[in-house]
């Protein structure tokens, strides 16, 4: 498909014949993934998209992925990213406008409490510390319906996954995988260190951009 050259901001590509992709690079950075997120918001809200075959929207870090169908007017779709990709913020406060704020209490007694405290050669009271002080931003919804890949994890808590992942995770297991914190939404195999648990049932509300606070419990 011939499509007219992207502007420097941003870049285009396709996976397969229904599938638009726009980027913003390579590195997993907040300020990145705020900017794909403003875009997808806007997206979502603009009633000109789906008259042109779009159906689903799936932001990354780094990345928007548009789905079609190989009908899809492409070019007017490009035309539409042109216009929203145009004089981005790169002001976070103006960019999380609309985004919410959770708070998901948790019980920190996860079994891999004492391995990440190892790894990083800190104590596990610090490790609990360390996780619950930050306000999350979540970056994107995958791998499971409702599982929030977070952004913001503190860097001496970074711990790599489980070298035989388990076969079985507890719904509402928080959890950190490498650079990432998460929560499993239901039950399921799952190789990232678990350090608490939460309640499940909080994680529908959770949408791409919202940011997460995780309150300790008793």
């Amino acid at each position: 498909m011939n499509m007219a050259a992207a502007p420097a901001l941003y870049r285009t590509y396709f996976l397969g014949d229904s599938c638009l992709c726009a980027s913003l690079g390579n590195s997993i950075e907040r300020l990145i993934a705020l900017r794909i997120l403003s875009v997808y918001r806007r997206l979502q809200a603009d009633a000109n998209l789906q008259p042109l075959g779009i159906h689903d929207l799936v932001p990354s870090y780094t990345a928007l992925a548009l789905h079609g169908e190989p009908w899809s007017d492409w070019q007017k779709i490009r035309r539409l990213l042109d216009g929203h990709f145009k004089n981005l913020s790169v002001k976070e406060s103006e960019l999380r406008q609309g985004m919410q704020r959770h708070v998901l209490p948790v019980s920190y007694q996860g079994e891999d409490l004492p391995r990440v405290a190892q790894w990083n050669g800190i104590t596990v009271p610090e490790v609990i510390e360390r996780h619950a002080a930050v306000e999350y931003m979540v970056a994107m919804i995958g791998f499971r319906p409702h599982f929030p890949y977070l952004l913001g994890l503190d860097r001496r808590l970074i711990t790599p996954r489980l070298d035989t992942p388990r076969l079985k995770v507890p719904a509402g297991a928080v959890a950190i995988g490498g650079e990432q914190t998460g929560v499993y939404p239901e039950i399921s195999p799952g190789g990232w260190n678990i350090v608490g648990l939460t309640d499940p049932r909080l994680l529908p509300a959770i949408r791409p951009g919202d940011t997460i606070v995780f309150r300790r419990q008793p």
